[in-house]
């Protein structure tokens, strides 16, 4: 078999469905062939090979590059002051009441350039680089006029031309009311023009919302998924945070591929989102950095079968952690999810979240998306805060 390059001496967990555990193949070798893998199984069983490259990877571990599936990383601004104001016992209502949040950020967002916005992305994308992450969604929602969020998905779109990373991009219109416009005359711009447009200027291929009582409400959010798949676009939605709102549920309804956050998500909507085949996205960090008590409700997912998914939803006020693993350590600590299902979440489960099957699992026919990492156990690579153990990064086996 002709081959580009071949990777063996090492020690592979494929996350592939169908195996027990994380799909563990010992003494493993990997054969990629344009950007895909070619081959992939026990050495001992490999077929004869011939490559341009061979790489000896000296026993280390390979993963699939991992995938960070909800994040907020175009933006401008900054938001420290707010982590002051909720030591001071004000909450993150509180602040996006007073005009701070997201409006805060919205106001920097519109006063930045395209270039000032790649520029300032590129630095957060570097920080998950180094991590071993290999795919990022990327989210606008802090423009919340035509302007500035179709800028915030071009932005995006040239972070996947210039940068060695996978760029799944998410418009976020329905993030929050914009402190200048009235709110109906906003949902019907939001409908009628900023959909049809990011549809028909392929800027991105999902649409996602934030359901809560500081944001929209299930009726609204109902409006913006209807437009949505009206115009081809598949949708996913920050639900049931702070409150539960039924946003599970909702976004069960509508066939999301994911719901994020879900602390406050109810039995039956885990059950609904089993059903459906959503997601469960589960975002430790502004959990953390919000000092909030109610926790995800990980047990009912696992008792319905949800695929649950990790991310570091890195934004500038409630999650500001450029961290995947950071998030996955805060998954098990503070959640009770086991390293297994985190690791899962942060591979096969999140390229679930994004409707991505040609990532997230090392398989044959899937993109050369690898992680190689300086471990003796997986499990390091949450147990340990600190220096990334990451050893090499491939995208495409490149």
């Amino acid at each position: 078999m002709q081959v580009d390059r071949v990777f063996t001496n090492c020690r592979v967990a494929t996350m592939a469905a169908g195996h027990p555990g994380l799909g563990t193949i010992d003494r493993a070798t990997i054969a990629v062939a344009n950007g895909l893998i070619a081959w992939i199984g026990p050495s001992a069983e490999a077929p004869a090979l011939a490559a341009s490259e061979t790489i000896d990877l000296g026993g280390r571990w390979v993963t699939p590059g991992l995938i960070d599936c909800h994040t907020h990383i175009v933006f401008a601004g900054d938001r420290s002051d707010e982590f002051e104001r909720r030591l001071a016992g004000e909450t993150y209502a509180d602040i996006a009441r007073s005009g701070g949040g997201i409006a805060a950020t919205v106001r920097a967002t519109r006063a930045a350039s395209e270039n000032d916005l790649v520029r300032l992305a590129s630095a957060r994308l570097d920080a998950l680089a180094v991590e071993g992450v290999t795919t990022v969604e990327v989210k606008s929602g802090y423009g919340l006029d035509v302007e500035t969020e179709l800028r915030q998905l071009r932005a995006a779109g040239r972070l996947l031309a210039e940068r060695a990373m996978r760029i799944e991009p998410t418009f976020l219109g329905a993030h929050a009311v914009p402190p200048d416009m009235d709110r109906t005359a906003y949902l019907d711009r939001l409908c009628n023009e900023m959909i049809p447009r990011v549809a028909a200027e392929k800027l991105a291929g999902v649409v996602d919302a934030f359901q809560e009582s500081i944001a929209f409400s299930a009726d609204e959010v109902d409006r913006v998924f209807t437009a949505a798949r009206a115009a081809g676009l598949k949708v996913k939605l920050h639900a049931d945070q702070l409150t539960d709102s039924g946003g599970a549920a909702l976004a069960a309804r509508h066939q999301a591929l994911s719901a994020d956050h879900l602390e406050y998500t109810s039995e039956a909507g885990a059950a609904a989102m089993a059903e459906a085949g959503t997601v469960a996205v589960i975002l430790p960090g502004a959990f953390f950095m919000l000092k909030e008590t109610q926790k995800p409700p990980i047990e009912a997912f696992r008792k319905a079968g949800v695929s649950m998914a990790v991310a570091s939803d890195l934004n500038p006020g409630s999650a500001p952690i450029a961290s995947l693993r950071v998030s996955a350590t805060m998954a098990c600590v503070l959640f009770g999810m086991t390293v297994e299902e985190v690791m899962l979440g942060m591979t096969r489960h999140a390229a679930k979240a994004l409707g991505r099957s040609d990532i997230g699992t090392l398989e044959t026919g899937k993109r050369a998306d690898l992680a190689v990492w300086s471990v003796d156990r997986l499990a390091e690579l949450v147990a340990k805060i600190g220096p990334t153990p990451l050893h090499a990064r491939y995208l495409g086996g490149i």
